[in-house]
């Protein structure tokens, strides 16, 4: 049986059952719930939950709630996990776990407007504790999951419950200018394909180039040919 998660004081749970969590928290965020709710789904083989936040600042600069939250989880990861299982983070919200898919971070917010200050915004995890029983170790190279990696024994519940105290620290630093500065150092050591030749598909997109590095709201700069483009971390926003 599935015990039931501890969150910090100013968070508080609800349980979704096989319900999609993400979709729960953005229905209770248009519905006005106070910041702090973490919807959160646990199965055999899936670990999903979604944190509603409440920002005080325009969208393009409060999507680096996003980056608190996957560092958040990285931190969550890395304390529980093997010390030589390594975790990185795709600029697109992917998790890696020694190299390989593990799953992502999504978001979605009242707004898509990036100069206005967004009602709400749901930050989204959805990680893959087991894979299929048709999938043979190795037989999906790009694609894992925490027990193929050596970390089946990690407690999901536990996972959940560190990585909220975790992103809540990230998001409370954020409200400080040297806090971000320092998220931003965090997330740039972790960060997957940094330098190099990316491919980023983005609403029927493909955005192929450089990945040089971020803006100061966490923005990809590719560089493709001559042209050096900014796609804002706005453009991960998904309709839910």
């Amino acid at each position: 049986m599935i015990r039931t998660p501890v969150f910090p004081p100013l968070m508080k749970g609800l349980a979704a059952g096989p319900a999609n969590p993400f979709a729960i928290a953005c229905d209770q965020a248009r519905r006005g719930v106070d910041a702090g709710l973490i919807a959160w789904s646990c199965s055999d083989d899936r670990l999903r939950a979604a944190l509603v936040l409440a920002p005080e600042e325009p969208l393009e600069q409060a999507m680096a709630g996003l980056v608190a939250c996957a560092v958040g989880f990285q931190n969550a990861f890395g304390a529980l996990a093997p010390s030589e299982t390594a975790l990185h983070l795709d600029w697109a919200g992917g998790l890696r776990v020694n190299g390989a898919h593990c799953g992502a971070l999504h978001a979605a917010a009242a707004t898509r407007d990036p100069a206005a200050v967004p009602d709400w915004l749901v930050v989204a995890l959805d990680l893959t504790l087991r894979l299929p029983d048709e999938f043979e170790p190795g037989e999906t190279p790009d694609w894992t999951a925490i027990d193929q990696e050596g970390c089946g024994l990690i407690d999901p519940i536990d996972l959940l419950e560190a990585w909220s105290r975790h992103s809540l620290r990230w998001l409370h630093l954020l409200e400080d200018p040297e806090g971000r500065a320092t998220l931003a150092r965090d997330w740039v050591g972790l960060v997957w394909d940094l330098g190099r030749p990316v491919t980023l598909p983005l609403r029927g997109t493909r955005h192929e180039g450089t990945f040089l590095g971020v803006d100061e709201n966490f923005g990809m700069l590719l560089k493709t040919g001559a042209e050096t483009r900014l796609i804002p971390l706005t453009a991960l926003l998904e309709e839910v």
